[in-house]
């Protein structure tokens, strides 16, 4: 007892010397989609950013001596009176001082422009990627550790070229990740000599199909790419081509790369390709190490962790877990000059910062924020072998 007042006292008094005011407790919003279309990759970024949450909380240095717990909400990905719904009760009932997500970019652009911005609320998306959230009015509250689709566009066409196909046909899910990634690829892939034989959308959720197969074996093409979900549209259409031999090979974007859809699947997935945000960073393997319970080479697991522990660092480095302060101080800790930081060293991080020291943090996913404050972008380049994803390389 006589210990847990004099903690008590000294944390007073670090209040009243730096004229800062610590809550007793900081909570975070982990807002993904536990739920819907992507659930299995969310299997993993949710762990990944609670990983790092509570390295922070038990380091004992975070704003003297301030716990910080998760508060998890699910945007279902696709539903965004849903996903608003939720970020709601996260700000006003749970109280939380930052937000880790959304993740699919409908919803997060849904949950932005209607409640956090409002609210005043930092938003750190480690998966939404859609090109529109470069530009989106967010009162500089909204940051990404994924890169936009604009970039994906660019990666994605350099894979297919690279393989030897010049005309592909593309179908993508009817929001704004779907169309945002399916009009920045054709951009990049026309300007590249490419042709797009066919750009359709098509809807989640449905049991068959085979109308949208036929419209694109129809309009043909060396392979199909399937800006998609891997738990649901995505994998149906897949299946209802492989089902008609309409196509062969799938060329797989980030919504679709996970270790479901080649078991779903099967053996006829073998040959696609596609790619992901990922990178073989010093700090991606430092994460694969020290991963709890869960698989931190999935798609966006590294981005998770990363989107949680800059909230977190800059917290530290405002002095203050309100976004009003903190927003300011994101890109001076995840971008140089400061020391390097990855992933297991947010106390040495948090050490430094306390003494008023620069940080660079590199995190899991190489992290270096330009523009609006989105990642510069690493991709994993993936093919499916033997039933299962393999990497090829990284660009």
């Amino acid at each position: 007892m006589k210990q847990r007042i004099l903690k008590s006292l000294v944390a007073l008094s670090l209040t009243a010397t730096t004229g800062s005011v610590y809550a007793a407790e900081v909570k975070l919003g982990v807002f993904l989609g536990f739920t819907g279309p992507i659930e299995s990759l969310v299997a993993n970024m949710g762990p990944a950013a609670e990983q790092a949450i509570k390295e922070v909380s038990e380091s004992g240095r975070f704003l003297a001596g301030t716990t910080v717990s998760a508060v998890r909400a699910d945007t279902t990905c696709i539903d965004s009176a849903a996903a608003t719904a939720a970020i709601e009760r996260l700000i006003t009932s749970d109280k939380v001082s930052g937000v880790i997500g959304g993740d699919c970019s409908g919803v997060t652009t849904a949950a932005l422009t209607n409640v956090a911005v409002p609210n005043g609320m930092v938003m750190f998306s480690p998966s939404a990627t859609s090109p529109a959230l470069s530009t989106v009015e967010d009162g500089g509250l909204f940051f990404r550790t994924a890169p936009s689709d604009a970039r994906q566009g660019v990666v994605m066409t350099q894979v297919i070229m690279d393989r030897g196909i010049k005309e592909v046909a593309v179908t993508y899910t009817n929001n704004d990740y779907g169309k945002g990634l399916a009009d920045a690829f054709q951009t990049s892939f026309e300007a590249a000599g490419g042709s797009v034989t066919i750009s359709a959308a098509h809807e989640d959720g449905k049991a068959d199909y085979s109308a949208e197969v036929g419209a694109l074996a129809s309009a043909g093409g060396e392979a199909l790419v399937v800006a998609g979900y891997l738990d649901q549209g995505g994998k149906g259409i897949i299946q209802g081509a492989l089902d008609t031999d309409a196509f062969e090979t799938f060329v797989l974007p980030d919504g679709m790369v996970g270790d479901a859809l080649p078991a779903a699947i099967g053996p006829d997935l073998n040959g696609s390709f596609g790619q992901a945000p990922g990178t073989d960073s010093e700090g991606a393997g430092k994460l694969v190490e020290m991963a709890e319970g869960y698989d931190a080479s999935s798609p966006f697991a590294a981005e998770s962790y990363d989107a949680a522990a800059l909230i977190m660092l800059a917290m530290q480095a405002a002095g203050s877990s309100d976004p009003a302060d903190y927003k300011e101080k994101i890109f001076d800790v995840a971008n140089a000059p400061g020391e390097q930081i990855l992933p297991g060293e947010l106390e040495k991080a948090l050490n430094i910062l306390g003494a008023g020291g620069e940080i660079d943090y590199v995190g899991a996913s190489n992290v270096e924020l330009i523009g609006a404050g989105e990642s510069a972008g690493n991709y994993r380049e993936i093919e499916i072998k033997d039933g299962a994803l393999a990497t090829v390389k990284y660009r």
